[in-house]
């Protein structure tokens, strides 16, 4: 039976793990004890240990017995991870979404030999996925995507909550926003040009710029026009832009009282919004997501329309979000045990979406997991 490490054993990571665990030996790696117990107390066969997943130095040590590693570390981490995985020759699928471009990894893995698939979500991932498919069938001159994991009963005052870190939620809201206007990328500032939208399932929720295209501004750089913006329940954003205009979002090193005791605020907002923002045993989430892919085929102009909502799995206990984030990673991860994709390099979601055969795998898996995609074009 093959052999997987799962790197972090936080909420999505857990998922994942229990997952891949249907199919191979699973062993799941994290710095937080209490992360792992969870993770054994929901599915005993899989292995765990605590480590320190920065000491990169030793990766060739810690995963020289696995045949496959999926990484779903905190963001400001999953450069390096990767990067380290490669150079230990370990085949990966990534969730980490890392800020920086993954394709500068690509020339590595190839001289490694590996094949790696990152950015394996819900977004990025699934929108990039159906771009890379409708890519290869149409003319596309418009994506749009709007994307939010929220908690299915909001409370004040944030009516929000975070399945990951609250500093990777942080830094989507201070990264400046790329898009693609008019053939050409532009620049805004992260939570601006807010929109409000109707959703059957909800209400009306507000939309804003975040940093989501990632590798699409230059795998997809032909198509006119792309942007994401990332949704919330209304009155969310005023006061997150009041948190962060008054600097509790800020990088920058500060003397407290005078002392020499040096901190960055956002590392202590942080770990304020840790218990501000963890959702509660049992409590409840949603997923929703809607992407627009507009363009011509034989001269007929043609609207894509993809739409996920979807809730808690109240038998499993598992968060929405964890599974229509997790299970696109899992997939992805089966793609390569399954030899149904074994070209080395890097790979971001539209790579693997340009092959029917592979998209229709990916949909598949997800609705047999009761993560379910409705598709219209009109």
């Amino acid at each position: 039976m093959e052999k997987i490490a799962v790197l972090g054993a936080g909420m999505v990571g857990r998922t994942i793990a229990i997952d891949l665990s249907k199919v191979a030996e699973v062993t799941s790696f994290d710095i937080n004890l209490r992360n792992l117990i969870l993770l054994r107390d929901k599915e005993p066969s899989i292995q765990i240990g605590v480590l320190d997943l920065t000491n990169y130095q030793n990766y060739g040590e810690y995963f020289q017995n696995f045949d496959y590693v999926v990484s779903a570390v905190p963001g400001f981490m999953g450069y390096e991870t990767l990067r380290s995985l490669i150079e230990c020759g370990k085949n990966v699928c990534d969730i980490s979404f890392f800020p920086e471009d993954p394709m500068r990894l690509d020339s590595l893995a190839k001289q490694k030999n590996v094949t790696v698939i990152t950015d394996m979500g819900v977004a990025p991932g699934m929108s990039n996925l159906f771009l890379g498919r409708y890519n290869e069938v149409l003319k596309i001159t418009d994506l749009e995507f709007y994307v939010g994991g929220l908690p299915k009963n909001p409370k004040e005052p944030f009516k929000y909550k975070a399945p990951f870190s609250p500093y990777d939620v942080i830094e989507e809201y201070t990264r400046p926003a790329r898009m693609q206007e008019n053939g050409e990328i532009v620049t805004k500032p992260a939570l601006s040009e807010n929109v409000l939208m109707n959703f059957d399932e909800v209400g009306t929720l507000e939309g804003f710029n975040t940093d989501g295209l990632r590798t699409l501004l230059t795998t997809m750089e032909h198509i006119p026009n792309m942007k994401e913006k990332t949704l919330r329940y209304v009155g969310h954003l005023d006061f997150i832009k009041n948190l962060r205009e008054a600097g509790f979002f800020s990088k920058e090193n500060m003397l407290v009282n005078g002392t020499t005791k040096v901190i960055k605020p956002i590392d202590i907002t942080s770990e304020l919004l840790v218990n501000q923002w963890k959702y509660d045993v049992g409590e409840e989430d949603i997923t929703i997501m809607k992407i627009i892919i507009k363009g011509n085929i034989e001269s007929v102009d043609l609207i894509i329309e993809c739409n996920l909502y979807d809730e808690y799995d109240v038998t499993n206990q598992l968060s929405s979000m964890s599974r229509t984030t997790g299970y696109v990673c899992a997939a992805g991860m089966n793609l390569i045990i399954n030899k149904m994709f074994n070209d080395k390099g890097v790979f971001p979601p539209e790579f693997i979406g340009k092959d029917k055969k592979h998209f229709y795998f990916i949909i598949k898996y997800l609705h047999d997991r009761n993560v379910n995609w409705k598709i219209k074009a009109y």
